[in-house]
């Protein structure tokens, strides 16, 4: 059932895989394009070189559309005793992997220097969350020939996208895993000067179908569902509501062409379903993942994390360090609320199984039970 975001995509299905920014490969998006769907590159931390590699890449594999993501961000200039005082508090952690915490040589990627890197590679998809474009950058990606996705988790953020040109957007609700993309202060619509403080990002905590609602009843660009959505019968209930496609990220988590490990793969398969939960112990945003004993120590400690990316710098070589060590006690297991419905197969034999169960489920008298297997 083509509508106005396939049809413009030339996507034989309305299914977005993800861009689970360290999570993701080439291979990965090439496949879920090969098999009708949009695959997707999280760029917010390859630098401009590695965002034109995996995108060659992804091109080497198919000439399906693609496309890429990038963090909305600044570099930021953290004080000593900020960064000091959150090196204390990961040591013991370091030190179960025989290391010292040290401050990185770098805290994030420079975005215009992404930004440059994402209009140069021309992807069909250029998506962005954890901020917003201006008009005029917007435009010139829609001069090169790429369609703009902002991400939003509020009506007022959609709004914002909607505003500044966005060819769509995706609404990422509240049971989505991996980070929160909040960049709009609720009280104040539109401020966008000041990082959201952990009071907005707990009003942006809105559900997936209710976000998808108000979106597509406010606007008029297309609205792409994001948020638990694991089966045909999510797909089916999400275009129900006026979504022109489905934005699943865990589903394909455990496709082998994902780049997790085997403890982070474990800990998907043995997850439950009330195990998930947002935390900014990792990297300083919110953000929804699996319960871990370094999720569990920190808690206490939440407020005092500094923002991301600074946080995120920090933990970066004790996260690496726990996936050579197969240790998901340290890792950020980001995960999804519908977690216990993933499906460890092949990333294009996940696309067909989909596409079966939405058909199966929009069919008259559908098969209400689709997607159990």
């Amino acid at each position: 059932m083509p509508n106005a975001f396939t049809t413009h995509l030339g996507l034989a299905l309305p299914i977005i895989q993800g861009p689970m920014t360290g999570s993701d490969t080439p291979a990965l998006a090439a496949a879920v394009s090969e098999a009708g769907g949009l695959g997707m590159l999280g760029c917010g931390m390859r630098s401009p070189a590695a965002m034109a590699e995996a995108a060659a890449e992804v091109r080497r594999r198919t000439n399906r559309p693609f496309g890429m993501n990038l963090f909305v961000q600044a570099t930021p200039t953290p004080d000593d005793a900020t960064v000091q005082a959150a090196l204390q508090r990961l040591a013991p952690f370091y030190a179960e992997f025989g290391l010292v915490p040290e401050r990185p040589a770098q805290w994030c990627e420079d975005f215009a220097a992404q930004f440059d890197a994402l209009v140069a590679t021309r992807p069909a998809v250029a998506s962005f969350t954890f901020g917003i474009l201006t008009a005029a950058q917007v435009a010139r990606l829609q001069a090169v020939g790429s369609y703009v996705i902002g991400t939003a988790t509020t009506l007022a953020e959609a709004q914002a996208w909607a505003a500044v040109g966005a060819d769509a957007v995706c609404a990422s609700g509240m049971e989505a895993g991996g980070h929160r993309g909040t960049f709009l202060t609720p009280t104040q619509p539109g401020a966008t000067g000041a990082a959201p403080s952990l009071a907005d990002f707990a009003a942006s905590m809105v559900g997936t179908l209710p976000l998808v609602a108000q979106c597509v009843q406010a606007l008029s660009i297309p609205v792409i569902a994001a948020g638990g959505i694991m089966d045909g019968r999510g797909i089916t209930g999400a275009l129900a509501l006026g979504a022109q496609a489905v934005q699943m990220g865990t589903a394909f988590l455990t496709c082998p062409e994902s780049a997790i490990g085997t403890a982070y793969r474990e800990a998907l398969t043995r997850a439950q379903a009330t195990d998930t939960r947002t935390t900014r112990i990792f990297s300083g945003r919110p953000a929804r993942g699996i319960v871990n004993r370094m999720m569990q120590a920190l808690q206490a400690d939440e407020a005092t994390v500094p923002p991301y990316p600074v946080q995120n710098a920090l933990t970066g070589a004790l996260r690496r360090a726990a996936a050579q060590a197969g240790q998901a006690d340290c890792l950020s297991l980001w995960a999804g609320q519908g977690v216990t419905q993933v499906r460890p197969m092949p990333a294009a034999q996940l696309v067909a199984l989909l596409a079966q169960e939405w058909q199966q489920a929009t069919a008259p008298g559908g098969n209400s039970t689709a997607g159990h297997q």
